[in-house]
């Protein structure tokens, strides 16, 4: 495929990140993967904290270590989604939200971008010797379970959480 890179946040990235964040807000999407920029006040704020939880001296209460990436276009340098990969699991990202997280714009669903996507976050989990990956998405997600199950997930078992279940999906990279 190769569609597709794996690029760190920087501060010259500021426009496009902030762009992103505009789109999901006014389509009411769910960000997923995005190292909670939903909930930063600014770029820079959200940029610490990004900064501040790749390493665990420094990782803000109650998250763990990860690194959350852009995903680029590699041709015309597009944002197209964003991907979060958690270094480990605490109690809630055992049963809730998984070792990854991610998300592709609107206008890029439906592309195969998001099971590219996910491939390059597998490849980086490799390389954080994260040999055994949990990845979760709502029962009603049916579009990311595809994805999931397209990178070689199995299916563990669902948890039920209020009116939602979640499906709990490990991809074995040994």
């Amino acid at each position: 495929m190769n569609r597709l890179k794996l690029v760190l946040p920087t501060p010259e990235y500021k426009e496009k990140i902030m762009e992103y964040k505009r789109e999901f807000i006014e389509n009411g999407d769910s960000m997923d993967g995005t190292a909670g920029l939903r909930t930063a006040e600014t770029f820079e704020d959200w940029y610490g904290a990004f900064c501040d939880n790749l390493n665990e001296e420094t990782v803000r209460d109650e998250l763990v270590p990860s690194t959350t990436y852009m995903a680029i276009s590699t041709n015309g340098n597009r944002l197209i989604g964003m991907i979060d990969i958690r270094h480990s699991l605490n109690d809630y990202l055992l049963n809730i939200g998984g070792h990854i997280g991610y998300s592709v714009r609107k206008l890029e669903r439906q592309q195969g971008y998001a099971t590219e996507m996910l491939a390059l976050g597998l490849t980086e989990c490799k390389k954080l010797n994260i040999n055994k990956v949990l990845i979760t998405c709502d029962k009603d997600n049916v579009a990311s379970a595809k994805t999931i199950i397209n990178n070689g997930a199995k299916l563990e078992n669902e948890i039920p959480e209020g009116n939602r279940i979640t499906q709990r999906y490990w991809i074995d990279l040994d």
